[in-house]
This record gives C-alpha cells, structure tokens and sequence, in this order.
C-alpha cells in the first residue's frame, strides 16, 4: 500500500480529525505532567482558579487579596471544572489545571482537519489537522495552563464550520444547523475565553472574502438570529455578574489597564518590530518549517481556488492585525496557524518550483540546529551529567526532524518530507519539554523551594504553622505552590514571621535587613536551605535562604497564667 493511499485510508470521515486530535495529543500531554508550573501568567491564572474553587466565587477573578481584571472568566471555569474532576484545590496540581489546554489544542487540530477536509479534500484535512497539532507554538501551548491553546481551539471552531459553510455555498448546498452551531458556539466560548479576539478573526475573514469574492449573500446563511441569541446567552450572564458585583471596574481595567496599553504601546515591555510574528514563524511552525515557503507560494499562485482563498482571508488580515499590535507575544498569532497549515497542506498536492523546496529545506536544517543549539546550551548552562541523555536526545531529533524532512523534499517526496519531519519533532519536543527542560533545576526556584519546604518539614501542607513568609522574591509559581495564604513581605516581616514560629524564604537583597530586625531581638537565624538558580522572568540570578521559625517566645500573660495553673 502507497504512502497515499495509506493517508486517504486514515482521512476517511472522522478519521482525519480524530488522527489530527491524537497528533496534538502526543505532542502536548508529555509537557503537560513534566513541566513545573511556569512564571508567570501560567501561575497567575492557576492561582486565581485555585482560589475560585476556595472561596466558592466563580464570578470575581482573584489574586491573593488584588483584582485579576484583565481577560474573562472562561479559562478560569474551564481549569475549575477540571481540578475538580481530576484533583482538587488544595493539592496545588498543576496538571489538572492545564487539560483543558490540552484540550483546546486538541480541538483546534481536529477543527483544522474538518475545515480543509471540506475545501479541499479528506487527506489534505489530515494534513492540516495534523500539522496544526504538531507545530512546536500549539504543542507548548497544549500544557500550559493560560488562555491561548484554548482560544485557538474554539476560534478554529468557528472558523472550520465558517469553512464548510462557504463551501457547501460554492456547492449550491445548504448547510446544516449543526456546523452553523459549532461556528456560534465557537465565537461564543472564544469570547468568553479572552474578549473579542476569536469574533475579530471571523469578522476579518468574513470582509476579505466578501471583497476577493465581490459578493457576500451567502453569509445570510449563517443563522444570524438565533447564532446572536446564543451568543448572548453564553456571553452576557457572567458580563452583567461582573459589572454588578465589582460595581463595573471589571470594564474599566481590563480595557484602561489591559487592552488600551496593547493598543498604545510595548506593554511591560513586550514590544516588537513590524514582522515579529513573521520572523518567529519558521520557528514555531516547526517541524512543518519546510512547506512554510511553498505554503505561501500556494497561498498567492493559488488563490482563485475556493480552499486557498479562504486559508488567505482567514490568514492575512489576523496576520497583519498582530504585525500592526504595538505589543508583541509569540502566541498571539496562534489564532492564524490553522490557516498557514491549511496552505502548507495544499502544497503537497502541488509540484513545488527548485527555489521554494530549497528555501524550505535551508529553514528547516536551520530551525533543526537552532533546537539542537538550544538542547546544547541549556545542558550546559543548567543541567548537570545526569541530565546529558535527554539533550543529546532532544538535539538529535531536532536536527533528524530538520535534516531528514529537507532532503526528503529536494527529493520530490513532499508528502514523505512532512510525515518524517513531523514525527522527529514531535519526538524533539517530548524530549525538550517532558525530558529535558524540567531537569534544569535552575530555572525552576520555586518548585525548588516548595520541595525544600516539604523536605525540611516546614511547609504548611506538612503540619508546620504557617503562612510562608517570602521577600524579595514574589514569583507567581511560588504562591501557587505554597497557598493563597503565602506572605510576601519586606525583610523586617520575615524577621516578625520568625519571631512567630513561622518559616520565611528570603532572597540575598533582603537578607541584611532581615539579619538586623531579627539581631534587635536577640536572636539569630537557623537557615534550612538555599536555594539557588536563575529567575527566567526578569533574568535574575537568585540565592534564596529558608529559615525556621523559633518557637514562639511566651508572652508575660501566658507567663501568669502559667503560675496561676501551678
């Protein structure tokens, strides 16, 4: 049996999705269990789900006791709902709070494979799906426990059922209730994930047809009536909660204080160059890097043909809207890879030109010896002997990912090039992210410290009095770990925590001040542990000191009370 035939076989009906979904599957679920929790949006969504579920206040978004008014609360019941299927708020399991990630990634692949299949045909679909799933962008995003995997998910929801419904247009079909609710129920979940962006996406596609079709009476077709109404009734209840419990300040944050300093500036520093996200591609699109250049090729040659214009209207004005985003995070043009993989997939099917396979060989050793370079440094700069295994296995796959797909395509077998590359780097980013980048103890103090803290017996979780007191070092990921309750104080309240029996965490730029209020005292500190390692968020070498509390000195009340029972 043909490699073709083979793929026509696993692309039949639902199998095209289903295999695209088991793709994302493998590549994201090993990171989901490996991975520490991450710094710091990771940590500050987990946290403030955690919360949710111990307080019981599904509706206010919570970090410790400060507002968290910055993106809907989608995500947040998404987690919830999860760590209580799975686990429970108290074990601080940072896994159970990523599924529904994993979850949304595996939906955008399986969208992404039900789309093409209907503007192109069934083993394109697969390819789409599968390369979606694939992409080291999704794959990272599948196991970390924030907004955007799921975003992409229900946005290329909406955006394959839009597929099927133009399509069955260009058909003279009409299209069925269902694939208009999946387009409806797509828009809805994605607004309630991260506000407006998912609509925007559709929007944005739906005028680029309109103007390259010169004609747009299909879109009545979209059920717009009852498609509103539902729209509303999964967006509106939780926006009218909102404003009446925090008195409308939820709008006035998370449009003054979050999406109006996007709009203006690099905000926290997040800004980039026109042509950010356009550099990165190559990168984050590996191992499908090779058909990059001839997807695009396709994109501009090809788009007369129904399938092809879509994936252009859907990719360019979402593309372009990020490129124009003052601030720039590599993920935020997650919502447009399901159209560059639609493209990339229709280039198999295409003869592709010496210089399109050349350029696309070039870019995929060249992404293969980045990966490898990366596996090579992080050994070197954070690991230790034990850890040699994993990065000369992560390094030999990215680069067989690279190698192989790139002569496999100047050999004229795009289809095998993609098959291969694909299934290398998968392989490489297992081994990256669930081998290993969560053995560079380094790069993960808090983690560091939470295991410390339950070695020495002085975590909360292990009967000792809390809470932690922590200063000069306030990552997310520790408050996580350690509990809603953690104390992040100056020097002088890690000293007050001492004196109170309670074990504090002091980083070295605080530790005179904490030496002197404790010397006032008379006493002198008991180190348990030190920790020391590289804070990845703001590049900071920290040495981070655990102390023990002292047993509380008894007070002069306490003292006749004492005499009195005598």
């Amino acid at each position: 049996m043909t490699l073709e035939s083979r793929l026509d076989d696993w692309s039949r009906g639902w199998r095209g999705p289903l295999f695209a979904a088991l793709v994302a599957l493998i590549a994201g679920l090993p990171g989901l269990f490996a991975m520490p929790p991450l710094d710091r949006d990771e940590s500050r969504f987990a946290q403030a789900t955690a919360q949710m579920l111990e307080t019981g206040d599904y509706v206010v978004i919570k970090f410790q006791d400060q507002p968290r008014f910055k993106k809907p609360v989608g995500i947040h019941w998404l987690q919830a709902a999860s760590v209580k299927l799975f686990s429970d708020a108290e074990d601080r399991r940072i896994w159970a709070y990523r599924i529904p990630s994993l979850l949304g990634a595996m939906l955008a692949a399986a969208a992404c494979a039900w789309g093409a299949a209907a503007l192109f045909d069934p083993r394109t679909g697969l390819l789409a799906g599968s390369i979606l799933g694939a992409t080291f962008l999704l794959s990272s995003e599948a196991f970390i426990a924030k907004t955007d995997a799921a975003l992409c998910g229900t946005t290329t929801l909406a955006m394959a059922a839009l597929a099927r419904i133009y399509a069955a247009h260009l058909k003279g079909e009409t299209s069925n209730r269902w694939t208009k609710f999946a387009f409806w129920i797509g828009l809805s979940v994605a607004a309630l994930i991260k506000g407006p962006v998912g609509l925007m996406v559709a929007i944005f596609a739906l005028i680029g047809l309109a103007i390259c079709d010169r004609k747009a009476g299909w879109m009545k077709d979209l059920g717009w009536t009852w498609g509103l109404i539902l729209f509303a009734a999964v967006v509106l209840p939780w926006a009218m909660m909102i404003t009446v419990a925090t008195d409308g300040a939820f709008w006035g944050a998370a449009v003054g204080g979050d999406l109006a300093p996007k709009l203006a500036g690099g905000q926290e520093g997040h800004a980039g160059p026109f042509g950010y996200h356009a550099l990165l591609a190559p990168l984050l699109s590996f191992p499908a890097t090779l058909l990059l250049p001839a997807g695009l090729v396709v994109g501009w040659t090809k788009r007369n043909e129904p399938g092809v214009r879509f994936a252009v209207c859907w990719l360019v004005p979402t593309w372009l809207m990020f490129e124009i985003l003052p601030t720039k995070l590599v993920h935020y043009a997650l919502p447009a890879y399901g159209a560059l993989a639609m493209l990339m997939a229709a280039a198999v099917r295409e003869p592709l030109g010496k210089l399109v396979r050349w350029i696309g060989a070039g870019l995929s050793v060249f992404i293969g010896l980045v990966l490898a370079g990366v596996a090579v440094y992080g050994l070197k700069a954070f690991g230790g002997r034990g850890d040699a295994a994993w990065a000369v296995l992560a390094a030999l796959l990215a680069l067989g990912a690279g190698v192989a797909g790139a002569v496999l395509l100047l050999r004229h077998h795009s289809a095998r090039a993609l098959i291969t590359a694909g299934a290398l780097g998968i392989g490489a980013h297992v081994a990256l992210t669930a081998g290993l980048l969560p053995r560079l103890e380094p790069l993960f103090l808090s983690k560091d410290v939470a295991d410390a803290l339950d070695s020495a017996k002085l975590s909360p979780r292990s009967g000792a009095a809390g809470p932690v007191a922590v200063t000069g070092y306030s990552e997310p990921s520790l408050i996580f770990q350690l509990g809603t309750a953690t104390e992040l104080t100056d020097g002088e309240g890690a000293a007050q925590a001492i004196l109170e029996g309670r074990p504090a965490v002091v980083e070295g730029r605080e530790e005179k001040p904490f030496r002197a209020a404790l010397a006032q005292q008379g006493l002198t500190p008991h180190p348990a542990a030190v920790i020391q390692g590289l804070n990845y968020s703001d590049g900071d070498q920290e040495r981070l000191t655990l102390y023990r509390g002292e047993p509380p000195i008894p007070s002069s009340d306490d003292t006749d009370s004492t005499e009195s029972q005598r």
